[in-house]
């Protein structure tokens, strides 16, 4: 309150000192304008007055101008007038000027220059004008012409003036004062009151660290800065909780402080350089404005704690309209944009590049090669040339941001870059080169249907570690080089040498972060139950729920006919069971995935008009990506997830169901396709290409006694915990860090310049 009387007294004073200095303006001004019109009419006057006193004067008869005098004031409206000699005495004076003065006026002034001169004066209490000039005899001036005119409107001015600027200021201030109070109380104060009690309320813990703030809000930067301190704070507290609860229970759970402290030490001031087809910031144009946008990604999420603490590089395929105009001359930008902490290097790729490399060779060749969906590889040369350029532009990227950095560390991330490792050890002995390869590893028949599967290899084997999911997967990768050459493999530690050098291959598991879900998370907030509501689940009696890319490797044809087959066998469920499919598109540019997309509209709608009734449909098919707080919500409230992928690195669906479940409730139908399944020992396995099985385990987890639930999910829950995706980055880093290398003292000093 204090705040909008301080402003309000403020506003009322400047626009009374404005008002004023304008009102005494405008009465100089007023005044000037009067006097000048005063002084014109007064000699117009004076001149024809002249015509009638100097032949007077000459021919002696000035008592004679009296009657003249008399007549001319009555018709010009006049004050009056006089004629004085040279020693001010009068000769002739009108009759208002004689009673005026007692008849004996004093008024006026020897004045002889020939255009006159003139001054205010007051007669018997009424201003007057008065407006002297000489009447010229033959030699010299005889006597003094006076004219008397009105100065009524002169002197009434100053009120008149002051008056008016009165009347405006006054209601001006009152209403300025009224409008001001009102908009200080709700686009200030109101905001104010209520950022004051949210930080009240999350200082006593009984809120989020989330506050939404109004958009357009006067106090939009502040708000947003105070959730960030908030989030920041409520993150520290956290993580210092679950590192006194870590040593009360002697657990070893990672968390980003104990990843990003634990990695300060192992990589001892060294710098860790990260390698992705995906950056972890992206730049976009919203109107006029650049945003920032934040790719989901397990991988960021593990990898920048460790990127923070060492000050390290991401290199990246630049994909935001918008990247160019942040970067500078090296192509780098710091990240992330509310605290920079380390360095984003973007590589730049021509629609040509992208195509052969990303889509061509990558998504068209090497994806479904790995993963045994039955669906054909395509390999041509063009892309293989891309992918060549893409991988040697990504290594020059790479190569420059090491200059001066004494053994480096490089993590490549996935098939992408498969190339990459040979062509950084080649130009950096000292550098240790880990990659990690996030799709499956076929068997070795499989991987020789690519036409350069030796040069592929020979890429990857330049890392010092190789990385995947399972051990299945890098046992099938051994296989594969030890068909393609002549090599030494050390099964017992599970490495390759070759031209004198040791590649060892390890299985990391993925997983996620494993964060405590809020209250608009878990589905329980207003947020979390507007989500549900929007989603078209909220009055379902069982709700099942699958996330995924429209991808031939995630089994959703498949998934869909289990539920078909499901509702076909237990009719009791058509009207009450309802399936939350999550569809985003995915690289549309490649015709295969473009008629998949189709095939799974045309699949959700045949299956919808066969059982659906009413307003209920079995299949709510939503064919965009959703956020995390709207995915979270749709987990928390399903009795069952489905994933059903045909092959599959990971899966990382499955981990965040079972992280989200926080009420240790809910069934994880997941396919024994997955990385995730020889994780997740208490989910309902199952074969997606039976689809009489995939019938079966949806009634099955349906009708699943709750302590059975509870029992599997708790044990699930602990394994995700404790194998989060924190620790999989300490591990990872952690066995790369601790590779020996042996650089000539001359590699070092060349790359060093």
């Amino acid at each position: 309150m204090t705040l909008s009387f301080r402003l309000i007294a403020l506003l009322v004073g400047g626009i009374t000192l404005v008002v004023v200095v304008a009102a005494w303006s405008e009465v100089r001004a007023e005044q000037f304008a009067v006097q000048v019109e005063l002084q014109q009419r007064a000699e117009l006057v004076a001149d024809r007055l002249r015509e009638a006193a100097e032949p007077a004067l000459r021919a002696n008869s000035v008592k004679a101008l009296a009657t003249t005098f008399e007549r001319l004031v009555a018709r010009h409206g006049l004050g009056g007038v006089a004629v004085y000699d040279t020693n001010m005495n009068p000769l002739a004076v009108s009759s208002a000027i004689s009673e005026a003065t007692g008849g004996h006026p004093s008024v006026g002034a020897s004045c002889e220059v020939p255009q006159g001169c003139s001054e205010f004066v007051s007669l018997g209490g009424r201003p007057l004008f008065a407006y002297t000039t000489p009447l010229q005899g033959e030699l010299k001036a005889d006597a003094l012409l006076t004219v008397f005119l009105d100065a009524s409107l002169m002197a009434g001015t100053p009120g008149r003036v002051w008056r008016n600027a009165l009347l405006f200021v006054v209601p001006q201030v009152l209403l300025i004062a009224v409008i001001t109070y009102f908009v200080m109380q709700s686009a200030v104060l109101a905001p104010i009151a209520r950022t004051a009690r949210w930080m009240r309320d999350l200082r006593f813990g009984r809120v989020s660290a989330r506050v939404e703030a109004e958009p357009g809000s006067l106090l939009d930067p502040i708000s947003s800065e105070a959730a960030s301190l908030a989030q920041s704070l409520a993150s520290a507290k956290a993580s210092a909780e679950a590192e006194a609860r870590l040593r009360e229970t002697a657990d070893s759970l990672w968390t980003p402080e104990r990843l990003r402290v634990g990695m300060q030490e192992r990589l001892r001031g060294t710098r860790l350089i990260v390698v992705s087809n995906r950056e972890p910031y992206e730049h976009v144009y919203r109107g006029r404005t650049i945003e920032t946008k934040v790719p989901a990604s397990g991988v960021v999420t593990a990898l920048e704690p460790v990127l923070v603490a060492c000050d390290g590089t991401w290199v990246a395929n630049a994909s935001g309209d918008a990247d160019r105009e942040v970067v500078d001359a090296r192509c780098r930008v710091r990240v992330p944009p509310d605290r920079a902490r380390y360095t984003l290097r973007r590589v730049w790729l021509t629609r040509e590049e992208e195509e052969g490399y990303y889509f061509g060779f990558a998504n068209e060749g090497l994806w479904p090669l790995c993963h045994i969906a039955h669906t054909r590889p395509t390999f041509r040369v063009n892309d293989w040339e891309h992918y060549r350029q893409v991988n040697h532009k990504f290594a020059d990227a790479v190569l420059d941001e090491m200059r001066e950095v004494e053994r480096p560390v490089v993590l490549v991330q996935d098939y992408h870059f498969a190339l990459l490792p040979r062509l950084i050890k080649e130009a950096r002995p000292d550098a240790r080169v880990s990659m990690f390869w996030h799709i499956p590893w076929p068997n070795p028949e499989a991987f020789e249907i690519c036409p350069w599967q030796q040069d592929l290899l020979d890429g990857m084997l330049g890392a010092d570690i190789i990385s995947f999911h399972i051990q299945a997967h890098c046992q099938n990768f051994l296989e594969t080089v030890d068909r393609a050459f002549e090599c030494r493999i050390e099964w017992d530690r599970f490495a390759v040498r070759r031209r004198d050098h040791m590649t060892c291959v390890r299985p990391h598991p993925i997983s996620v972060a494993f964060e405590t879900p809020s209250d608009d998370d878990l589905g329980t907030g207003p947020q979390g139950r507007s989500a549900a509501e929007r989603l078209g689940f909220s009055s379902a009696e069982f709700v099942g729920v699958g996330v995924d890319r429209v991808d031939y490797t995630k089994g959703i044809l498949e998934r869909f006919l289990g539920i078909e087959r499901f509702l076909d066998k237990y009719p009791d469920y058509c009207g009450r069971f309802t399936f939350v499919q999550i569809g985003a598109p995915s690289r549309t540019r490649i015709k295969r995935y473009q008629d998949l997309l189709v095939d799974v509209q045309v699949e959700a709608d045949r299956i919808n008009r066969r059982f659906g009734a009413g307003a209920w449909r079995p299949i709510q098919l939503l064919e965009q990506a959703q956020n995390h707080r709207e995915i979270t919500a749709l987990y928390r409230s399903a009795e069952l997830c489905l994933v059903t992928s045909l092959h599959d690195g990971m899966n990382l669906v499955a981990k965040e169901f079972v992280a989200s479940r926080d009420d240790d409730d809910g069934v994880l139908v997941l396919s024994q396709f997955t990385g995730a399944s020889h994780e997740l020992r208490d989910a309902v396995r199952v074969n997606p290409y039976d689809i009489e099985q995939l019938a079966e385990a949806i009634k099955g987890a349906i009708e699943m006694p709750v302590e059975e639930r509870q029992i599997r999910m708790r044990h699930m829950r602990r394994e995700v915990k404790t194998h989060n995706v924190y620790r999989w980055a300490a591990d990872l880093i952690s066995e790369v860090a601790e590779v020996r290398v042996e650089a000539p003292d001359r590699v070092l000093a060349t790359t060093a310049h």
